[in-house]
């Protein structure tokens, strides 16, 4: 699998740069990425600038790819590439490789170091990943909102990753690396926070008396998604609307690994848009169908 003849390699120990080195290592590399996400999101603006909003997604992707990495690098260095049956430290020092995926790199977490990404936590990354790929490579039109709120979410599972399974295993030198800029970033967070409360308090009127048809929003994930009863649906937080009853049961699922199994014909309405599993704003889980609202314990 790799070339452990060389007992002393360590790529998880810091090199002292020459003057004239670019030095960032992986942990110290992901978080700048974090902070020039937040800076973005942050920027001093009535509404972050959609320039803001495409660097703070890119730079925001680089970091959730450095940082789970950097991660898998501690359980062995091997690891990161696509086929560690091809690694070796040369090819290693010299970056003469091909990485694995994030979606790879989240099935060796789990199976090979421990460490468990949740199946809400691999969808919210996903969704960065496909923002990411249509800001870089196509050119995104999409609800800022939408795309705001996830960088937040993003933002705060790759805090609570750093927390809880990278900075542990780093020694006080590497920690004191990243100190002062942790600190930027949890700072930004609170401000993201912050924005989404202020908002929600501002909605709450608006959703009071509509709990048994509100859900999550398939795109900014608030649970601030309400359905009409004419099969409508409107987020009242990012603006998506008119997916259509069918769109809307299918997007809801989607990932699901028993999605095939979880929408059937609605009793009430016949229409194939009775979905299971659906979580409303009243705390029921209920099998719900968008065309009609109709709702089964």
């Amino acid at each position: 699998m790799y070339d452990s003849s060389s007992d002393d390699f360590d790529p998880g120990v810091p090199v002292v740069p020459e003057a004239h080195d670019l030095d960032f290592p992986p942990v110290v590399n992901g978080v700048d990425y974090l902070v020039s996400a937040v800076d973005h999101l942050t920027a001093d603006a009535p509404a972050v600038s959609r320039r803001d909003l495409k660097y703070a997604v890119i730079h925001l992707h680089a970091a959730a790819e450095v940082l789970l990495k950097a991660r898998l690098l501690q359980a062995h260095w091997s690891l990161v590439f696509k086929d560690p049956l091809q690694a070796t430290e040369d090819r290693y020092r010299d970056g003469d490789f091909e990485s694995c995926g994030i979606d790879e790199t989240i099935e060796r977490l789990g199976n090979l170091a421990g460490v468990a990404i949740s199946d809400r936590e691999r969808k919210t990354l996903r969704s960065l990943s496909k923002d990411r790929n249509a800001l870089q490579h196509y050119g995104l039109t999409h609800n800022a909102l939408a795309i705001e709120t996830r960088a937040g979410q993003v933002l705060d599972l790759l805090i609570r990753f750093l927390d809880e399974a990278l900075l542990p295993k780093l020694n006080p030198g590497e920690k004191s690396l990243v100190e002062s800029d942790l600190d930027r970033v949890h700072e930004g967070l609170d401000s993201i926070h912050a924005f989404v409360t202020q908002r929600m308090k501002r909605l709450r009127n608006q959703l009071q008396g509509k709990e048994d048809r509100t859900l999550h929003c398939v795109d900014c994930q608030n649970k601030t998604m309400v359905v009409s009863p004419e099969g409508d649906s409107e987020c009242l937080f990012c603006g998506l609307r008119d997916l259509g009853p069918s769109f809307h049961a299918n997007a809801y699922i989607y990932g699901h690994p028993d999605a095939a199994q979880m929408i059937h014909e609605c009793p009430q309405c016949q229409s194939p848009t009775f979905t299971d599993k659906v979580v409303l704003a009243d705390g029921r889980t209920v099998s719900f169908c968008f065309t009609c609202t109709a709702t089964h314990d």
